[in-house]
């Protein structure tokens, strides 16, 4: 065989992707879990308050920055925390699927990982919000800051006392900055471009624009980081060959290339 149809070796990224109808039907099967999951953890307002009074206590005695410091730069304009929201309400669940299918496409063995890590994370966090109910810096007055959503628009919450759709007081961890930072994570390692560690700058902002809208505080992106961390150590991440990563034409590796050179001066 020659360099084009060689075949890549064995655990190199190219390998055959998972059935598409299979993966569809487990990542919408999680996410559904999920979404049902923040359900059960409604209905504990009082538990959610008292919590985020706990934790705001915390990150003070503690010395974290304050939340404020942030949103009070997005105040500057209504065009900017605008922005905020709008890359809050519409940048989440759409930039972590774009990750999915491009990995899928491009990327299999990655995608597989990715999908693993995210579900780790994912479970982690429904465990904490049953746990741990907390309400957001955004109801809690003791904060001074202000519901930009509310008042700015675009938001993606109704009233909290009436909102049956999603559950407001699930604060902690973060999974916007979590899965955000996945994201980052995952085309980092996955990529070979010298700019790839660009890619960080959207969990960065990701995080300003969560604490910035008051939306979360900073303990539930730290939270959310660890998790991270701990299913990124258990989920080992797929090794990469010479081979050209996700593009199928079984490009040799080195060792391959000196085997063929020495049949080729012997011939």
């Amino acid at each position: 065989m020659n360099a084009r149809t060689e075949p890549a070796p064995a655990g190199s990224d190219a390998i055959a992707r998972p059935p598409l109808v299979r993966e569809l039907l487990l990542v919408a099967g999680l996410f559904l879990v999920y979404k049902f999951g923040r359900q059960l953890a409604t209905g504990h307002t009082g538990e959610a308050v008292h919590n985020a009074h706990r934790l705001w206590d915390f990150e003070r005695a503690v010395h974290l920055p304050g939340e404020g410091a942030v949103q009070s730069l997005l105040l500057h304009g209504d065009g900017l925390v605008h922005l905020a929201n709008t890359y809050y309400a519409a940048v989440h669940f759409p930039a972590t699927a774009a990750f999915l299918i491009w990995l899928y496409l491009r990327r299999p063995a990655h995608y597989v990982w990715a999908r693993r890590v995210l579900a780790a994370v994912t479970a982690a966090a429904l465990a904490l919000h049953l746990l741990f109910p907390l309400a957001p810096p955004r109801i809690l007055a003791a904060t001074g800051l202000v519901d930009t959503a509310r008042l700015y628009g675009p938001s993606v919450y109704g009233d909290p006392a009436t909102d049956s759709l999603s559950n407001q007081f699930a604060a902690m961890p973060s999974l916007h900055f979590g899965w955000a930072l996945m994201v980052a994570i995952g085309l980092v390692v996955a990529t070979r471009s010298r700019w790839r560690r660009l890619w960080l700058a959207h969990p960065l902002l990701t995080l300003l624009v969560i604490v910035g809208t008051a939306n979360h505080y900073w303990l539930d992106a730290i939270v959310a980081a660890a998790l991270l961390g701990l299913a990124l150590a258990v989920v080992p991440v797929p090794h990469r060959t010479a081979t050209t990563a996700g593009r199928g034409h079984g490009t040799l590796v080195p060792a391959q290339r000196d085997e063929q050179a020495l049949v080729g001066a012997s011939r």
